[in-house]
């Protein structure tokens, strides 16, 4: 089975973002909606590739027809409004996954015009997602189209990789330089925990700032040690994580390792899990 869990540059209009959900099909298995990221999170699945491969075709013909990244602005950084496109396999070949990625790599820039930028699996040697976001265009072109965004549209980026955790720390505050210390102090690539990636960022709708994670490696470090981690920084820095927040689905093993106390804390049942949101659809 094929997960995929495109990033749609829109997180404000709820009546446009139903048209895009209906779009999916029976292959939506989960939407997050942020309004401050300005970003949605959809997650897409089933048998074999071309269940989730033909609902992101679906999803991405009706993004690219009603968006336009000129109208955009968000808090969480984007490179198109179409604008990471992951492929997940789930118990199956990781080459299945590969070969998804550029099926829809193709169809992106033949149909659409838009120049795409591959990371994770789908790159020659190993180019991570934050690499692409920082040298798009500067000092990298795309591997596929002109090395120029569309003029509405932007770029996309587009890999195949291994299921991984999206969640962010929301502090009970609005203290933006103690959730960009938090992110510092947690993320691999400034000496931190391994496999995280983090941000601070702040949540002007909701007055709260907020420790937004990646955990790309949860065999080094799991969903309980990286929420761990912030909430003993942000403490020791004064304040208090005051709700964890999933974007998107878990795979149940993630939650099966999980103490109960933090899933107590962290407020999560088994419904946020990959597996039971396919049962429940009959997969």
């Amino acid at each position: 089975m094929i997960e995929c869990v495109p990033n749609v540059s829109e997180g404000q209009d709820l009546e446009l973002l139903d048209r895009l959900s209906a779009a999916c099909g029976a292959s939506l298995l989960d939407r997050h909606v942020d309004p401050d990221h300005h970003r949605s999170v959809f997650t897409l699945a089933g048998p074999g590739s071309w269940d989730a491969l033909a609902a992101v075709v679906d999803l991405a013909s009706a993004a690219t027809a009603e968006l336009d990244l000129h109208a955009h602005h968000g808090v969480h950084p984007r490179l198109g409004v179409l604008d990471v496109v992951p492929f997940v396999a789930l118990g199956e070949p990781f080459l299945h996954a590969v070969d998804a990625a550029y099926s829809f790599a193709a169809w992106v820039n033949t149909e659409l015009g838009v120049p795409v930028f591959f990371y994770d699996g789908c790159a020659d040697g190993f180019r991570s997602l934050p690499e692409v976001r920082r040298l798009a265009f500067v000092g990298l072109d795309p591997d596929l189209g002109i090395p120029e965004p569309h003029p509405r549209l932007g770029a996309v980026a587009i890999g195949a990789r291994r299921p991984l955790v999206a969640v962010n720390c929301w502090l009970d505050s609005d203290d933006i330089n103690l959730a960009r210390a938090v992110a510092r102090a947690v993320r691999e690539r400034d000496g931190g925990l391994p496999g995280v990636r983090a941000l601070g960022l702040a949540l002007a709708s909701r007055g709260v700032a907020q420790v937004s994670m990646n955990l790309v490696d949860l065999e080094r470090t799991g969903l309980e040690a990286a929420c761990n981690a912030v909430r003993d920084a942000v403490g020791a820095g004064g304040g208090r994580v005051g709700q964890v927040e999933l974007v998107g689905l878990v795979p149940a093993a993630e939650l099966d390792r999980a103490s109960p106390e933090f899933l107590e804390w962290a407020a999560l049942g088994p419904d946020v899990t990959i597996e039971v949101r396919l049962a429940a659809r009959g997969g």
